[in-house]
């Protein structure tokens, strides 16, 4: 877990680059695994590739506990970031074990112990400052470090005593989940005790069915998937959320026994005041666990001026359906990582729906946050520039006059607006239409200088009255 751009993905990669068991490549499937695993002194490590730190709040909120030890990735030339200290949360709050990996040591500006410092601060102290977390400097661009990593995650599972039962039933968690338009409904789980095999009756809370098929993360069909191995489940009558526990069962009297009613996802109710909108959105993504993480993060966006509404939010791709929605209720679709079919192509060029696709889960939010300011009304803001005394009228034409007088504070400008003021009170406004100094026409007068202005508006101007000037400009406000 870490900060965007420090590097998790590379290092990930670097690490199954050189360990990853032989095996033919992975398939279609394979992009939506979320785990792999790697061999190390003949043992095996699986790393768990979430796609958001919500995806991981969600697991552990259905009491699922997701993984045995944290790898912390920071930048080693950036230091603490936002995720960052959003990783170290959940860390904490999951109760595991966790390693420093100081990534990107290979660049020559790097400073790891000004990062190990700023970790102190972030309640994260390291064993070379005295604390009791490992920390090893790493590099996914050269391999450096990573076979230490290796060894320090197999050292900390000894101390741990990370043990199961293999003749235990079989138990544990759907790490990610989506709906394959040919193979069906596939979940990625991850064994916690026992063995599964296909054949088996398997359920959660939200789903059931029978195992037709057990795919490894390389696309290699397996007999059987033992304790911490990923492994992608074909068989599930739907996806079934993620984070969820798993069992095996005796028949499907009792899987089904076993679900828990769903929630309805028609869209709520939104009580709005009367400077507040609504924006529409259908999300589609490729897999719940990203689906879950955006909508998470969607939610926490500031609602105060625009509410957010989700009519629809599913796996799959973008269809007729979506955009025949979409145009009924002018909503926002989103897309992540996930196709346009070729008929809702079509309507597409045929309609003015807007789409958007992503394939970075942060992305999505900063482009409806902009969305969301661009359906705002421009806030109008008033600037008051400066008063003049009227000490005299020249010529009265309807709502036009030609007025004189010194100017006593700020400044006037050609162009801009006329409060005028009579005893202290506002009688009317107006504009200024053309602007005199000595019978030349100018921009812009300041304190102390007199003026004479051409004024329309719908006040009558004496001699006496104040003429306070002002602009107003128009300010986008922030949803």
């Amino acid at each position: 877990m870490g900060h965007i751009d420090h590097g998790k993905t590379s290092l990930l990669l670097a690490i199954r680059k050189l360990h990853v068991p032989a095996g033919k490549p992975g398939g279609e499937i394979t992009q939506h695994i979320g785990a792999y695993q790697v061999e190390k002194d003949g043992k095996m490590i699986t790393f768990i590739d979430t796609p958001g730190h919500e995806a991981f709040s969600q697991m552990r909120s259905r009491g699922a506990k997701v993984a045995d030890i944290a790898i912390l990735v920071v930048a080693a030339d950036e230091g603490v970031k936002t995720q960052t200290k959003e990783a170290i949360h959940h860390i904490k709050e999951a109760k595991i074990p966790c390693i420093v990996a100081l990534n990107k040591i290979d660049k020559p500006e790097v400073d790891p112990e000004r990062v190990k410092r700023e970790l102190v601060k972030e309640d994260i102290l390291v064993e070379s400052l005295g604390g009791k977390i490992p920390s090893v400097n790493v590099s996914a661009k050269t391999g450096k470090g990573i076979e230490e990593l290796l060894e320090l995650i197999l050292l900390i599972a000894e101390m741990e005593n990370l043990r199961t039962d293999l003749s235990a039933p079989p138990q544990g968690v759907v790490i990610e989940s989506y709906l394959d338009s040919k193979k069906g409904p596939v979940a990625t789980l991850i064994l916690n005790q026992g063995k599964l095999i296909p054949g088996q009756i398997i359920g959660t809370s939200s789903s059931f069915g029978r195992v037709k098929s057990l795919i490894d993360f390389q696309g290699n069909q397996l007999s059987e998937a033992l304790p911490s191995q990923p492994v992608a489940v074909l068989g599930f009558e739907k996806p079934p959320r993620v984070g969820e526990k798993f069992d095996v069962f005796p028949d499907f009297e009792t899987a089904k026994a076993n679900l828990k009613a769903e929630e309805k996802k028609s869209p709520e109710l939104i009580v709005t005041t009367s400077d507040q909108k609504v924006l529409n959105l259908i999300l589609k993504a490729d897999v719940l666990g990203s689906l879950e993480a955006i909508e998470e993060i969607l939610k926490k966006l500031p609602q105060e001026k625009i509410a957010l509404r989700f009519l629809k939010a599913e796996v799959g791709e973008i269809t007729e359906t979506d955009l025949k929605l979409a145009k009924q209720t002018k909503a926002l679709v989103l897309g992540f990582r996930v196709r346009i079919n070729q008929i809702a192509r079509s309507l597409l060029k045929r309609e003015k729906i807007k789409v958007l696709q992503f394939n970075i889960i942060y992305d999505v939010a900063e482009a409806v946050r902009k969305y969301m300011e661009a359906l705002l009304e421009p806030e109008i803001v008033r600037i008051d520039l400066g008063k003049m005394k009227v000490l005299r009228v020249f010529l009265e034409d309807k709502n036009r006059q030609i007025v004189g007088g010194r100017i006593t504070e700020g400044q006037i400008k050609k162009g801009v607006f006329i409060e005028v003021l009579k005893d202290g009170e506002v009688a009317g406004k107006g504009k200024i239409i053309n602007l005199q100094k000595n019978k030349k026409d100018v921009d812009q007068l300041s304190k102390g200088e007199e003026a004479g202005i051409l004024y329309e508006g719908d006040a009558k101007i004496e001699v006496g009255d104040t003429l306070v000037i002002f602009d107003v400009i128009k300010k986008n406000p922030k949803s």
